[in-house]
């Protein structure tokens, strides 16, 4: 009986699974059965007269985004994906000259970007408010990034009910020295610079006073750009918006009424009452929303141009190899850079930086062809969240620098970090090894026992080394003698408003800017049209990527549950071998 039960089992499941590929083959070639009709091109959406863009940014906010194939479809391993800030952007610009388009509604309540992709997402819709239509935003509570793009909006509504989050900025970073003491793991650590910080929650339990006052003056001036930029937008003092966040003025949603940070409190209902005046409505009218996922269907950028601006999106950490979902691949974006770089076409080129850093073997690899570009056509540096350490070595080789100032840079330095796990092997699981050699040095990178005198002397030598040439180079990309570079360098993070003062940068502004200095320093004026790279995968690459990366991680978190957040940070661990040009640890402003 046993034996039937587990035969007809496994029937069933062959079944089942040659029914889901059978129903993935026949949407692949229905896919590029269309393709072939339409020459290539998608079918675009229609939209109805007098429409609202409805804008829902409760989900991760990345670079690019990844088309989804499959999406609507319930195949397992597929979950709602993340919307790209570049189609964003476009969606918005293309809506402000729409006629079929009146306003945006805005729903941004938890938003899952940083402080200059939010002030980029900003710029977008000031500039739709010029062309003289309306920005609407509502939400039930709004995290203080959420408001900071709310606030954008013509009219802020806030449920009845509901909380605004409005009390200032702050920094919080794990330390893992006493989890390291328990387990008899000694980091083996060697850096250059005092502000130098990705290497300190391995090494100590707080943070130094030099990690305190760099992040102290980082915060102090990107609260003071949110300040500013919301004063503008609400037409109110900087000064009395940072006495109402120190003094936490506004903890319900009445107080945030009260003090003006919210035109008034409704519910949905009242929102959508408020949405048929403006749009001429009556009553009992069903208002027409164009959602953003079938917008950016309706429109498309293409460009008869002959003249290409190619813009290489750098998003992620920086590893060598090829470039995968949350990492730059040396590989991968030096090959796009030499295909830039030889194609007659491609005018200029801008490449979008939005990295914390990571390998300095990897960065210096795209240096180098960022060098080679930029001796042949403009290459324009727009740097998004993050451009620090590895992804601040990429954008110092370009003609220009153009940054938020709310954006993370700097951090000019370097660290290496191996572990000596020999302690907790031996105690903890009984394991010890030996080793033979046949010179006065073993394996330079080893966690089965603590290095050498002579071998700390090599890598501290060749960590020293790679900060040299660091420098060095920043100096000769900036056209500053390498003393400056040093004094602003050792490793230390800043604003890109500090950047723009101390010389790291050069242009205030996001990805539009960039375009723009592009194209005029490439002599193309108007007539150019934008490519961006890499390419996406191939539908079934994507697929069965996304497929095995989903499953993976959700079993994980499951097992985890609260300790999930945890076996990231360790996970990060992996990443911190040989010499680095990294960010400092973990920092999230919130």
């Amino acid at each position: 009986m046993n034996f039937l039960k587990t035969f007809f089992a496994s029937c069933l499941g062959s079944l089942l699974a040659l029914f889901l590929f059978f129903i993935i083959g026949i949407f692949l070639v229905a896919g590029i059965i269309g393709a072939a009709m339409s020459g290539g091109d998608e079918p675009l959406t229609t939209i109805s007269d007098n429409s609202v863009l409805r804008l829902e940014l409760n989900v991760p906010i990345t670079e690019l985004e990844v088309e989804d194939p499959f999406e609507g479809l319930p195949l397992p391993g597929i979950e709602s994906g993340s919307i790209g800030l570049i189609q964003l952007k476009q969606a918005i610009d293309h809506a402000a000259s729409d006629p079929k388009i009146k306003g945006i509604y805005l729903d941004v309540s938890f938003f899952m970007g940083g402080y200059a992709t939010a002030r980029e997402i900003r710029e977008s819709l000031e500039e739709f408010k010029a062309t003289g239509k309306w920005v609407i935003a509502y939400s039930e509570m709004m995290s203080e990034s959420s408001y900071y793009i709310a606030s954008a909006a013509d009219k802020v509504f806030l449920n009845p009910e509901g909380d605004l989050e409005f009390n200032g900025l702050s920094v919080e970073i794990g330390f893992f020295k006493q989890l390291f003491d328990k387990l008899e793991i000694k980091p083996e650590v060697f850096r250059v610079g005092d502000f130098k910080s990705a290497v300190e929650p391995f090494l100590l339990d707080k943070m130094s006073d030099e990690n305190r006052l760099q992040l102290n003056a980082l915060l102090g001036s990107m609260y003071g750009t949110l300040l500013s930029d919301i004063a503008a937008s609400r037409q109110r003092e900087a000064a009395d918006l940072r006495a109402i966040a120190d003094k936490a003025l506004v903890t319900n949603a009445r107080q945030a009424r009260d003090h003006g940070l919210v035109d008034s409190l409704m519910y949905y209902d009242q929102v959508e009452d408020y949405l048929r005046d403006k749009l001429g409505l009556a009553e009992d009218k069903k208002i027409t929303f164009a959602r953003y996922g079938k917008y950016r269907k309706s429109f498309s950028t293409a460009s008869k141009s002959k003249n290409e601006i190619a813009v290489i999106v750098a998003d992620g950490d920086i590893l060598p190899g090829e470039a995968q979902p949350g990492v730059i691949g040396s590989e991968t974006f030096a090959e796009q850079l030499r295909k830039a770089r030889k194609n007659d076409n491609v005018k200029a080129i801008v490449l979008r930086i939005n990295s914390p850093g990571g390998s300095s073997l990897a960065s210096d690899v795209m240096w180098r062809e960022i060098v080679l570009a930029s001796e042949e056509k403009p290459v324009i540096a727009s740097m998004g969240d993050y451009a620090a350490s590895g992804g601040y070595y990429l954008a110092m080789a370009c003609d220009t620098i153009v940054t938020q100032p709310n954006t993370i840079t700097g951090s000019i330095g370097v660290f290496s970090i191996l572990y000596d796990a020999s302690d907790f092997l031996k105690n903890k699981l009984g394991i010890t090894f030996d080793e033979v050699r046949t010179g006065q040095t073993g394996d330079l990178i080893t966690f089965t026992r603590p290095l050498s005198v002579q071998e700390r002397n090599i890598w501290q030598n060749r960590t020293n080394e790679i900060y040299e040439t660091f420098t060095t180079k920043a100096a000769q990309g900036r056209g500053m003698a390498v003393e400056d570079i040093k004094r602003i360098a050792s490793g230390r993070v800043w604003s890109g408003q500090q950047a723009l003062a101390n010389g790291l940068a050069d242009v205030e502004g996001g990805l539009a800017d960039a375009l723009t200095l592009a194209a005029g320093q490439a002599g193309v004026g108007e007539d150019y049209k934008v490519r961006f790279y890499p390419k996406p995968k191939t539908l079934l690459e994507m697929w069965f990527d996304n497929l095995e990366e989903t499953s993976s991680e959700k079993a994980m978190r499951e097992k985890l549950g609260t300790a999930y957040p945890l076996y990231r940070e360790w996970q990060q661990l992996e990443k911190l071998k040989g010499n680095q040009a990294r960010l400092p640890f973990s920092i999230k402003v919130m």
